[in-house]
């Protein structure tokens, strides 16, 4: 499966609302919620909260891949949003303005891994970040993950 499979248009936000990490990690959870990927948001949550006291999920160059793995995931997927202020994610370089959420259920073995490299290998071209910035639409947000395939 391939991390682009797993986003779907009711799992983008753009613009975000939220103004700090919790904000915005709670913001996309609620997309997962709200269209039936999770069976309980809390549990999920602590899940990604715990590990985000592991280290930072601020990845850099912008980007910031929050993630879970939990029993309260019914359906692995990844919600995406933009900041235009940008989030401090305590990365390196400064805050994030494209996050990625992913969730995937606690007997995936190592799918987020294969997640979190398949976006990390588009997000790596400057290209691909800038149009996601520029996006406007799902669709345009496709299209610009699509880039390098």
């Amino acid at each position: 499966m391939k991390a682009i499979d797993l986003l779907h248009p009711e799992l983008i936000k753009m613009p975000m609302t939220a103004a700090t990490k919790k904000d915005a990690i709670y913001e996309l959870a609620d997309l997962m919620t709200v269209n039936g990927y999770l069976n309980n948001q809390g549990e999920y949550l602590a899940e990604v909260f715990k590990r985000e006291t592991l280290g930072s999920t601020g990845v850099g160059m912008g980007i910031a891949i929050p993630h879970g793995k939990s029993k309260a995931v019914k359906e692995a997927c990844v919600a995406f949003g933009y900041s235009e202020q940008g989030i401090d994610f305590q990365a390196s370089d400064g805050p994030a303005h494209l996050i990625f959420l992913i969730a995937v259920p606690e007997n995936a073995n190592n799918q987020h891994l294969k997640i979190l490299a398949q976006l990390s290998r588009r997000l790596m071209h400057q290209k691909v970040r800038d149009k996601l910035e520029q996006a406007t639409t799902a669709q345009e947000v496709f299209q610009a993950l699509g880039e390098c395939e």
